[in-house]
């Protein structure tokens, strides 16, 4: 069957045409051509900082600078990219500090430094197989202080630590500053920080198996004057404990985030209860470095973000009265939140708009928005709302979104129910958004509905919610996805003929596994997802190294379970089209994994589809990339379920599929 493009209707009235055909105006180039991904928002002193990942310079991470004087500008010239590749994921990959501006460089991954008069960058580290993260400057000791990921040694396993960089000994480019170790020995580190008097360091570190979101160590040593490191000293985190953004108040209080309570909560060390007790969650889980979700806005006053039910909010905490207050803002989704007294800088999304960076000043409680990821020309009715659902599965309630197909120049016809595609979030420990996703209002823009799910092990919902993936993954999660789409079926909601499933990294393997081990869903998309445990455990990088020991058991001692569980084993199982798209420089999840899976398909006969992106990594970050991952998963949908695009896809190749004249 040859599908042809919808003509183009001549009137202003709602067009009927079927699910999955609507012309709309949110197209893949939308969502690259000007658009940015922002991210590590900072305020030091006066001037507000970000970066910038843009898909029209193939994901080039600009740091910008926002002067409210002067106005904005980018610090680095193009090529240059600021992007810390430490644990792969990256984070904390820069500071600020009396008028000097220290960064990871992508391209090499050494730091570098330079006058914000916009010199030339020199280099503080030496050239070699080592990462950096989560910067900051000992302005008594002249020192730069930042977590090192060593993997110069081919025969071990990367060595944590972290490192103080002497920032007084370096005069030319052609030399690396000298550095001495100041921890060392955990498997691994973040969140450096110097009490205010510079006579305290607090860190944190974890150990195998544990994951940052699993348990984590507070750990607080001595400094003398000329920064030599006393024996650190555990003040929290002892077990089954995740701490999380552990920071100095300006009066030198130690304050931090723990999930003792169940809740990840707020607390001053050498106080039991937390400072403002809440069935909410004042964290996220530690997949980068340098994440934020509160500050001091004053000796008494703490801006902070929560999570309460999906859906983030902003609050003032006041210290001295023992209250708090909520901050009202249009928006359902913070993060990387930075203070200075009276102000607090933020990334904010919200239902109908793009994320921002915006300026909160405590004085007037107004806030300003000094950066967009981008400029939407749209009338809010073209977005679909994000509207909370709750299932049982079993004994348990799950969570998640659903979206509805809108558009207001369309209808479908009479009687005919939507296309369904079920989102799989990556980690698997992490959570979904309720804010404006321009990758989800490209679906249902052209009438295809969306069910965006937090399955148990997500966060946001408690430990105990978070803890149910322990030992599950495979089977739980899948459950879940799958219990949500026939929940929408049983709504009324969603074509149960038509049940799709896609999801990203973690996400592909509840893809795929769900379509493995279940009979739900008619086809599903994997991007850069996993199909072999057993590979993945092998070949996988430090950080997530272990983490299956807790998610599947421990490996090699639990290989039965890994093969049990790993769609790869299991292909005579899967009887659906599936779609693949596959970084080739992926080190956290290799192409192998794939292309593996791809083979299996093709020699049953099934239709498949591979698509590769030479350059990428884990993630797509040029919008090239992006453009083709969009209009290639829509083309396979549309050829398979045989509903016409209003116009051509990119002629993707879909091997066993047989397109009928």
């Amino acid at each position: 069957m040859t599908l042809t493009p919808l003509d183009t209707p001549s009137h202003n009235a709602p067009e009927q045409a079927p699910y999955g055909s609507w012309r709309s105006a949110i197209s893949a180039d939308l969502l690259t051509a000007g658009n940015v991904r922002l991210s590590e928002s900072r305020l030091f002193e006066n001037r507000a900082y970000w970066l910038e990942s843009r898909p029209a310079e193939k994901g080039r991470s600009v740091l910008v600078e926002y002067d409210p004087q002067s106005g904005r500008r980018d610090l680095l010239p193009a090529p240059l990219s600021v992007r810390s590749k430490a644990h792969e994921y990256g984070g904390g990959s820069y500071t600020v500090a009396d008028g000097w501006v220290y960064f990871v460089l992508a391209a090499d991954q050494r730091i570098y430094r330079m006058p914000l008069n916009g010199e030339v960058p020199e280099p503080l580290t030496a050239e070699g197989n080592i990462r950096y993260a989560d910067l900051i400057v000992d302005r008594a000791r002249q020192r730069l202080i930042c977590v090192q990921e060593d993997e110069s040694q081919s025969d071990r396993e990367a060595i944590a630590r972290i490192i103080a960089i002497d920032l007084r000994s370096s005069d030319t480019a052609d030399e690396a500053a000298p550095f001495e170790i100041i921890a060392e020995g955990a498997d691994f580190y973040s969140n450096p920080a110097i009490s205010p008097d510079g006579k305290q360091l607090s860190f944190l570190q974890w150990h195998h198996p544990d994951m940052p979101w699993d348990a984590t160590e507070l750990m607080l040593a001595d400094l003398d004057a000329k920064g030599l490191f006393g024996e650190a000293r555990r003040v929290a985190g002892d077990g089954n404990e995740s701490i999380f953004q552990p920071q100095w108040s300006p009066g030198g209080d130690l304050y931090y985030v723990s999930d003792r309570s169940n809740w990840w909560n707020l607390y001053r060390l050498g106080s039991d209860a937390p400072i403002w007790e809440k069935p909410a969650e004042f964290a996220t889980p530690q997949w980068v470095f340098g994440m934020s979700t509160y500050g001091f806005v004053s000796e008494e006053q703490i801006f902070c973000t929560f999570t309460q039910n999906g859906l983030w909010q902003l609050a003032i905490i006041d210290l001295k009265n023992g209250t708090s207050e909520l901050v009202p803002h249009p928006g359902c989704d913070f993060e990387s939140i930075s203070c200075t007294p009276g102000k607090a800088l933020m990334i904010a999304g919200s239902a109908d708009s793009l994320p921002e960076i915006t300026l909160y000043s405590v004085e007037t409680g107004q806030f300003q928005s000094i950066a967009q990821s981008g400029n939407l020309a749209l009338p809010t009715s073209t977005f679909a709302r994000a509207e909370p659902v709750s299932f049982q599965v079993a004994d348990r309630e799950v969570h998640g979104f659903y979206y509805p197909p809108t558009n207001p120049g369309f209808n479908a016809p009479e009687g005919e129910l939507p296309p369904l595609i079920v989102f799989s979030h990556g980690g698997p420990t992490g959570a979904t958004s309720a804010a404006l996703n321009l990758k989800i209002q490209y679906w249902t823009s052209r009438g295809i509905a969306i069910l965006d799910v937090n399955y148990s092990g997500s966060t946001g919902y408690g430990r105990d919610y978070r803890d149910r993936l322990a030992d599950n993954w495979g089977i739980i999660d899948v459950e879940d996805v799958c219990a949500g789409a026939e929940y929408l079926v049983k709504k009324g909601l969603a074509d149960p003929q038509r049940l799709l499933i896609k999801g990203g990294s973690a996400g592909g393997y509840t893809v795929l596994a769900a379509l493995a081990f279940h009979d739900t869903f008619s086809a599903g998309a994997s991007h850069y997802g996993i199909g072999d445990l057993t590979t993945l455990a092998r070949d996988t990088h430090k950080f997530e190294s272990r983490y299956l020991d807790k998610l599947v058991g421990p490996w090699p001692e639990a290989e039965s379970v890994y093969r049990e569980r790993s769609p790869i084993e299991h292909i005579e199982k899967l009887n659906c089209p599936v779609i693949f798209f596959q970084g080739m420089e992926d080190k956290v999840v290799p192409p192998n994994q794939a292309e593996a899976m791809v083979d299996a398909l093709k020699d049953r006969g099934l239709p498949v589809a591979y698509i590769t992106f030479a350059e990428e990594g884990h993630g797509f970050r040029s919008a090239d990339s992006i453009k083709m991952a969009l209009e290639g998963e829509l083309e396979f949908y549309s050829r398979i379920f045989e509903f016409p695009l209003p116009s051509p896809g990119p002629g993707i190749d879909i091997h066993n599929l047989k397109d009928t004249p």
